[in-house]
């Protein structure tokens, strides 16, 4: 099995410990990097991975979130540090714990506590109302090489042409594993450029249950990891692929994608078929994030996705 996640090292707690902070631990590891806590209310990440090409852009979507009022913490960026060209960005520490560790870890039941589907419910809800803007917009998601926004003025179609240049990076591993693949991504380009005007909010791209952090009654307390693939766009694409990264790894994770998919239309008002376009949409452009061989079980997720929308 292959490691993506960054990995601590004592180097850097000496260092925290020479600017001034007498206790630092590291709390927690993802692919962009490692984050440590410093003091109470402060954290620092050290992006080891692929850091944001724009910091001082991030920080700008992160006080733009932050304007509107939410029923739960959302980063914010303090300072920024560059040492021997690694990027640290001093955050304010966010509380509460994750909601569930994630499912390649612990993979969760047949059936989902109650607490989980409606913690999803109040976090699409309030980011739901957090507008859109220039900012967000600017966002270049992982993987590509351009803002997705840029040459576009609809979300939907801006979506439609990242499939197409994800589709050219090496499609060709999916063609392996998807019958149809060439004609399923034109028919995803097609439905996506299809798709009337929707209102433009926030996106967060990467709602898996490490990024929720809730109190011990399961209320919300934080949303976190910011980055992935956060843009600005339509709910309903936050909603659909919610449902289908929420349980990627469990044995009941095509269930739990169905489940989640149902409930999503049902309380939010997306239909269902917009929520599968999407989540195919998502597999497109993010199935070689994580290698360029189909190594790794996000390919193999995506590759499975895609294969039950081409039969």
């Amino acid at each position: 099995m292959v490691e993506y996640r960054q990995q601590h090292t004592d180097d850097w707690l000496q260092h925290f410990v020479r600017r001034g902070h007498p206790a630092p631990r590291a709390i927690g590891a993802g692919m962009e990097g490692v984050v440590y806590r410093l003091d109470e209310g402060l954290v620092a990440k050290v992006w080891s991975g692929r850091p944001p090409a724009d910091l001082g852009l991030t920080r700008r979507v992160y006080a733009d979130i932050a304007r509107h009022p939410l029923p739960f913490a959302t980063p914010e960026i303090l300072d920024i540090e560059e040492r021997d060209g690694v990027l640290v960005t001093y955050e304010r520490e966010l509380t509460g714990s994750p909601l569930r560790a994630d499912s390649g870890i612990t993979p969760p039941e047949r059936e989902l506590p109650a607490r989980e589907p409606r913690a999803l419910l109040a976090v699409l809800r309030a980011l739901a109302t957090v507008p859109g803007t220039e900012a967000m917009r600017r966002l270049t998601v992982q993987g590509d090489d351009r803002p997705l926004w840029q040459g576009h003025t609809r979300f939907p179609e801006a979506l439609a042409a990242l499939v197409r240049r994800a589709a050219g990076r090496h499609g060709d591993l999916l063609a392996a594993r998807v019958p149809g693949f060439d004609a399923l991504v034109e028919r995803t380009v097609a439905a996506l450029n299809s798709l009337p005007d929707t209102p433009v909010t926030v996106i967060h791209g990467d709602l898996v249950p490490p990024n929720i952090h809730a109190d011990d009654t399961g209320r919300p307390t934080a949303v976190l990891d910011f980055g992935f693939f956060t843009t600005a766009g339509d709910p309903a694409f936050e909603a659909g692929i919610t449902a289908a990264i929420w349980d990627m790894y469990g044995p009941h994770a095509e269930e739990h994608t169905a489940e989640l998919t149902r409930l999503f239309a049902a309380e939010l008002g997306h239909p269902v078929e917009t929520l599968a376009l999407y989540q195919a949409a998502y597999a497109l452009s993010t199935y070689d994030l994580f290698s360029t061989d189909g190594s790794d079980g996000h390919f193999q997720w995506c590759a499975a996705l895609l294969g039950r929308r081409a039969a």
